[in-house]
């Protein structure tokens, strides 16, 4: 249905499309190309999913812990240096306490949000190739399976092309990614505070 659409097509068209609606689409496709038509570019769809979640979290929680170590040390120094004292009371309420501010979530939550799409951007194209093919019976498709439609992408238009559509997709999600982790952070840090955890 998104492939039937473009910012350049004139408004008047949009009345006379195929795809109208997700029932009929999904009819019409199984009618015309079958059931399995309806699953196509579902296994590089899921890769991708995975494998961004995979990479998003593990890019952000490192980030984090990275972060909140180096905002402990600094504490900790600031605070031995105020008191000329390294207590062991000190040390323990300075690691307990320390949290990232609202900006810094935000912008590991970005950074990290555009880890995933690096990593998986040959799975998109791979996943949008195979999935706006049309399969005519008789006919061989030319993207069949993942590992054979990257080669294939590579070979006819370069390796570079597996990352086609990279920066609309990195200004798309980058800031989505900020604002959900930074939203994580304040709730999750509000319900601790009110003992919703304990």
């Amino acid at each position: 249905m998104q492939s039937q659409y473009h910012s350049l097509m004139d408004p008047s068209r949009t009345n006379n499309v195929k795809y109208k609606n997700v029932v009929q689409t999904a009819v019409l496709v199984a009618k015309e190309e079958g059931v399995g038509a309806l699953y196509k570019g579902v296994v590089p769809t899921m890769l991708r999913q995975g494998c961004n979640q995979a990479v998003n979290f593990t890019a952000y929680n490192w980030s984090k812990r990275r972060l909140l170590a180096y905002k402990k040390k600094n504490r900790e120094e600031q605070m031995e240096a105020g008191t000329g004292t390294s207590s062991s009371s000190s040390s323990s309420s300075s690691k307990d306490d320390v949290t990232l501010d609202h900006w810094q979530s935000l912008m590991l939550g970005g950074l990290s949000g555009g880890m995933g799409p690096l990593v998986n951007n040959p799975l998109d194209v791979v996943k949008t190739r195979m999935q706006k093919q049309v399969i005519h019976p008789g006919k061989e498709p030319k993207y069949k399976s993942l590992v054979q439609s990257c080669i294939t992408i590579a070979k006819d238009e370069g390796t570079p092309a597996l990352w086609k559509g990279i920066t609309p997709r990195l200004m798309r999600i980058m800031p989505g990614q900020a604002i959900t982790f930074m939203t994580y952070e304040a709730v999750s840090t509000q319900m601790e505070n009110y003992g919703m955890f304990e």
